[in-house]
């Protein structure tokens, strides 16, 4: 399956003569199974009409930064939000120059500002304005800020230069992206079990108890560990997330079903990664028929009984056991109670967040962490949880297994 599956791709179009060679670059896109929407900036509007790459995309063309009707619901920070990554195809000299400069006085530079999403450049233009001291400013400047530029090409030029400006070609500008965004094989021949979701306990055959946890971080962590290369089995409680790719699901409802499937799939695994947001509780008798309300009652008594400590469990395994990272999703002294959590059930390490966060935590598509084990403290800012599950797998390999 291609690495751009399942991408959100926000496509610019800037001017210049190559902006035809873009509408072939949607089509491409899609092939590869991304979703594509396009932002064109003026310039690009002379040369191709935004109807094309409506008609291309299936997606509304976006070309107004003040555009009253999208801006009512603040559309183009809906739109940064959206893309998980954003491609400038083709990136003339100008557009360079601007976003080299910070400047947000159109829709395109300004959702560019506005994105966490990594940015990446085809740029097309003159070979004398590629060659210019500053155009090659501004294309280090955007480099040294995290921009990966895709080309240009060298070649014969609609001016009649011959040298290097012009853009990739559609499929070679799709070739150096998926290069760009493929991940270090740092788990490379390792197995890999990760829990993820919440779990549920019947109180009855209608009712139970369980939490928010969508489940998003764990499939995060998946779909990362599956692209470093590992062999990853995914033990999902209750959630409506699809499997990631390359990845072998088990799906379970209770702890106990869950502590099972992961003490077996732990007899094989090297890292083992608890993501699962487990019931701590569950009801010391489960009634077998729905529970009504007493007649003249206001209140009734639930007994509780512990569930087992999945994490603890595997961290204490005094055979075959696997580097194991926990999480803490705690409302209050965050990082104090995280601590504690990872001396008293021995763990390797462990992933702290606040999920009290309206920016972060349960059922969001960002967070933002903190990574605690033996030797210290390493906070990860707020960003898209696929951003964030890349960089915590890097992280653990290097700590687990001594990955650069």
């Amino acid at each position: 399956m291609s690495l751009l599956a399942d991408k959100r791709i926000l496509l610019g179009v800037t001017g210049g003569i190559a902006a035809y060679k873009s509408a072939d670059l949607v089509r491409r896109l899609q092939d590869q199974g991304a979703t594509v929407r396009v932002v064109m900036t003026a310039g690009a509007q002379e040369f191709v009409r935004p109807l094309t790459f409506q008609a291309l995309s299936g997606n509304p063309v976006h070309t107004d930064l003040l555009d009253p009707a999208a801006e009512a619901a603040m559309g183009h920070i809906e739109l940064a939000k959206w893309a998980d990554l954003i491609l400038i195809a083709p990136a003339s000299a100008s557009c360079m120059a601007r976003l080299a400069a910070g400047m947000a006085d159109d829709l395109l530079s300004t959702l560019c500002l506005a994105s966490e999403a990594p940015l990446y450049l085809a740029p097309a233009m003159n070979q004398a304005m590629w060659r210019h001291q500053a155009t090659q400013a501004n294309a280090r400047t955007l480099r040294n800020r995290g921009a990966t530029l895709l080309g240009p090409g060298a070649g014969s030029q609609a001016c009649g230069d011959v040298g290097p400006g012009r853009m990739l070609e559609p499929l070679d500008i799709i070739t150096q992206l998926t290069d760009a965004i493929a991940p270090e094989q740092v788990l490379q021949g390792k197995k890999v079990t990760i829990t993820a979701g919440p779990t549920r306990e019947a109180l009855d055959p209608v009712r139970y108890l369980s939490n928010h946890s969508s489940g998003k971080m764990g499939f995060a962590i998946a779909a990362a560990a599956a692209r470093a290369g590992a062999e990853v089995i995914l033990i999902a409680g209750p959630v409506r997330l699809a499997t990631p790719a390359g990845v072998t699901r088990v799906d379970v409802t209770s702890t106990d079903e869950m502590l099972a499937a992961a003490e077996k799939a732990a007899d094989t695994s090297d890292l083992f990664i608890a993501a699962a947001a487990v019931v701590d509780f569950r009801p010391a008798v489960v009634a077998a028929q729905k529970i009504k309300k007493e007649a003249g009652s206001d209140s009734d008594v639930l007994q509780l009984v512990k569930n087992p400590d999945i994490v603890a469990a595997i961290a204490g395994r005094k055979s075959r056991r696997p580097f194991v990272v926990g999480f803490a999703a705690e409302t209050e002294k965050v990082i104090e109670h995280a601590r504690g959590k990872r001396t008293r059930k021995n763990l390797d390490m462990i992933v702290a967040n606040d999920v009290s966060d309206p920016e972060g935590g349960f059922n969001s598509d960002r967070n933002q962490v903190v990574v605690i084990d033996r030797e210290g403290e390493q906070a990860l800012p707020l960003a898209l949880k696929t951003e964030l599950a890349a960089q915590l797998i890097r992280l653990i390999a290097e700590k687990a297994f001594g990955s650069p």
